[in-house]
C-alpha cells in the first residue's frame, strides 16, 4: 500500500470512527427521550414536553442530574469488581458496530471510502463473540454488589443470555449457508435492492426466531427478568448510582442500537432500497445509502419501543420455555430445511416457502406436546381418605 493509499486509510479510519462513535452517544440521548415520548403517546398521555421544544433536551437534563449526583460505593461490595463492571457491560456494546456496514461507499478525491470501520471476512463472528461478552458485565457487576437481589437478576440475566444466544446464533446459519459469506457487507450485498430478494422473507421462522432472541440478550420486555423492578427492587443494577448507572443505562440502549443494525444488515437488505442507493454521484449515492440505513434501523427501533409498552412480562418458566421448547427447534429446523431445499432445488423461493411450513409443523408438534402434557396436581384427594377425621397424634 502506497505511503497516500495509507494516509487515507488512517485518516478516513478516524474519521469512521469519530462519527460512528458520536452517533451512538447521540442515538442513545434520541432513543431516550423516543422512548419515553412513545410511550406517553401510547398510554394517551404528554411524556416529557418541559425542557426544550417537545422536551427534545430532556435527555440531556437527565444526564447532567446523573453527572452531578454523588457517586457513592457501600462498604460491603467488591469495590475493584463494582467499578469495571458498567464498563464491561458498555465497551462491548459500543465496538460490536465497528464491522457493520452503514452504507455503500462515497469517493472524495479519486479514494473509495468504505462506509464501515472495519470489513472483515468473519464479521457476524465478531458480532457473536463480542456481544457474548456483555453477560459478564451484568453477573459481576450483580456478584460484586453483595446484594441478594442483584444476585438473583445476575443467575436470571446469565441464564437468559445463554439460553438464547443458541438461538441467536442457530438462527442466521441458513443466511450464511445461501450468501457463503461470514463478511457483512457481502451479505448485505447478496440481498440486492428488492425486498422480495431480502433475507427476512426466504428465512421468515429463523427472522423471528432472531429478533426475539435479541429482545432476550437485550434484556427489554417482555424478557427483563434480570431488572423486574416488582420481584428484585431493581435487579443487577440495584447498588448502582449516578454514573455508573448511567453506563448500565446507555449500554442498554447502545445494544439495541447495535442489535437494529445487525437485523437491518442480516435480514432487511442493509442499505439497498428499490435501487435509491445507486442515484447521485459518487458522493450522495453513499449518503442516500446512509440514510436509507438510517431510516431502517430508526424502524426496527420503533418496534423495540412499541414492543416494551405493549406485551407484559413474562414468568421465568415461560422465558426458558419460550427459548428452549420453540424458538431453539424453529432455529435447527430451519438449518436442516435449508440446506436440504436448497441442493435440491436451489430456488431461494423454495427455500422460504419450506422454511415457514417446516416451523408451522415444528410449532405444532411442540405445542401440541406441551397440551398433552397435564401436570399432577400438588396434592392428590381421594375417596377413600377424604371422609376420614384428623389423627391428632
Amino acid at each position: 500500500m502506497e505511503n497516500s493509499q495509507l494516509l487515507v486509510f488512517f485518516l478516513s479510519s478516524i474519521g469512521k470512527i469519530l462519527i460512528i462513535v458520536h452517533l451512538l452517544l447521540i442515538g442513545v440521548m434520541a432513543m431516550i427521550w423516543a422512548e419515553r415520548r412513545v410511550s406517553g403517546w401510547m398510554q394517551d398521555r404528554l411524556g416529557p414536553n418541559r425542557v426544550g421544544f417537545q422536551g427534545i433536551l430532556q435527555p440531556i437534563a437527565d444526564g447532567l442530574k446523573f453527572l452531578f449526583k454523588e457517586d457513592l460505593i457501600p462498604d460491603h461490595v467488591d469495590k475493584p469488581l463494582y467499578v469495571l463492571a458498567p464498563a464491561m457491560l458498555l465497551v462491548p456494546a459500543m465496538v460490536t458496530i465497528a464491522v457493520v456496514p452503514f452504507g455503500s461507499s462515497i469517493t472524495i478525491l479519486g479514494n473509495e471510502i468504505p462506509l464501515q470501520i472495519a470489513d472483515i471476512n468473519i464479521g457476524i463472528l465478531y458480532v457473536l463473540a463480542v456481544t457474548s461478552l456483555g453477560v459478564y458485565g451484568v453477573v459481576l457487576g450483580a456478584w460484586a454488589s453483595n446484594n441478594k437481589y442483584s444476585l438473583l437478576g445476575g443467575l436470571r440475566s446469565s441464564a437468559q443470555m445463554i439460553s438464547y444466544e443458541l438461538t441467536l446464533g442457530l438462527a442466521i446459519i441458513g443466511v450464511l449457508m445461501l450468501t457463503s459469506s461470514l463478511s457483512l457487507r457481502e451479505i448485505a450485498m447478496a440481498q440486492g435492492s428488492y425486498p422480495w430478494h431480502w433475507n427476512f422473507l426466504i428465512h421468515f421462522p429463523a427472522f423471528l426466531a432472531f429478533t426475539t432472541a435479541m429482545f432476550a440478550e437485550t434484556n427489554r420486555l417482555p424478557f427483563d427478568l434480570a431488572e423486574a423492578e416488582q420481584e428484585l427492587v431493581a435487579g443487577y443494577h440495584t447498588e448502582y448510582s449516578s454514573m455508573k448507572f448511567a453506563m448500565f443505562f446507555m449500554a442498554e440502549y447502545m445494544n439495541m442500537i447495535v442489535g437494529s443494525t445487525v437485523v437491518v444488515t442480516l435480514f432487511l437488505g442493509g442499505w439497498h432500497f428499490f435501487g435509491l442507493e445507486n442515484i447521485g454521484g459518487p458522493v450522495w449515492s453513499g449518503l442516500i445509502s446512509f440514510g436509507i440505513f438510517f431510516v431502517k434501523t430508526a424502524i426496527f427501533l420503533f418496534v423495540f419501543i412499541w414492543v416494551r409498552w405493549t406485551l407484559p412480562r413474562f414468568r421465568y418458566d415461560q422465558l426458558m420455555n419460550l427459548g428452549w421448547k420453540f424458538l431453539l427447534p424453529v432455529a435447527l429446523t430451519s438449518i436442516v430445511v435449508t440446506g436440504t431445499l436448497w441442493i435440491m432445488t436451489n430456488s431461494r423461493l423454495i427455500v422460504g416457502i419450506g422454511n415457514v411450513v417446516s416451523a408451522f409443523i415444528v410449532v405444532s408438534i411442540v405445542a401440541g406436546l406441551l397440551v398433552m402434557k397435564t401436570p399432577k396436581p400438588a396434592i392428590q384427594d381421594s375417596d377413600e381418605n377424604s371422609h376420614q377425621p384428623l389423627s391428632t397424634q
